[in-house]
């Protein structure tokens, strides 16, 4: 197959530039293209001078290639080992990049061990969706818990907002608004092209 193979990851990322130009005829549609995530993602970076990229499910590295030489340090944590494995080969030689394997509830903790101030956080809400896995139920408010918890104020963008459906046990964007804007009084809630954007209330 050709997901396997190493230049899957290359040819997937060929496809961003018609699935862009598909998306804009179609209207602009709930799904976002991965370009458009990538210019959201810069965009947040470049705003608000924020140097370390943080990542949840690194899957072919596609936003890390594309990051890579826009911030100093991207730490990037994939649930799979087999594509852990993959993305730590890929960026062996990207010293200010790091891939972590695990669960994030788990490995969180450590990457924010090492930040050193005020980063950007690109959390994928599928996360362990792709592999046919139920997504877990408390993964993401642990996720959020951590890093807004955390002594630096974090900006999060949170991908793939529509399937925060509020059904099977999923929590509903509105719950993750009312979750964040309740217990971090200082954050807002927005969401634009399917990514949720939590930053500081100004």
């Amino acid at each position: 197959m050709l997901q396997r193979t190493p230049v899957y990851g290359a040819y997937k990322a060929l496809g961003h530039y018609p699935d862009y130009w598909y998306w804009i005829l179609r209207g602009r549609p709930p799904r976002s293209p991965h370009l458009l995530k990538q210019k959201v993602v810069r965009e947040y970076g470049e705003g608000f001078g924020l140097k370390t990229l943080v990542e949840t499910g690194t899957y072919y590295g596609e936003m890390v290639a594309a990051m890579k030489n826009r911030f100093d340090h991207i730490y990037s944590i994939e649930f799979v080992p087999a594509l852990a494995e993959r993305a730590t080969r890929k960026f062996a030689r990207d010293e200010h990049v790091r891939i972590f394997c695990g669960d994030s509830r788990v490995v969180m903790p450590e990457v924010l061990a090492l930040l050193t101030g005020p980063a950007l956080f690109w959390l994928d809400a599928g996360y362990y969706g792709w592999v046919g896995m139920r997504t877990d139920d408390q993964r993401l408010a642990a996720e959020l818990e951590m890093i807004l918890s955390h002594r630096y104020p974090h900006l999060i963008l949170l991908d793939d907002a529509r399937g925060l459906t509020g059904r099977d046990g999923i929590p509903s964007v509105g719950d993750v608004k009312a979750y964040v804007e309740s217990k971090f009084p200082e954050r807002s809630v927005a969401v634009e092209f399917d990514i949720m954007r939590i930053t500081l209330r100004r």
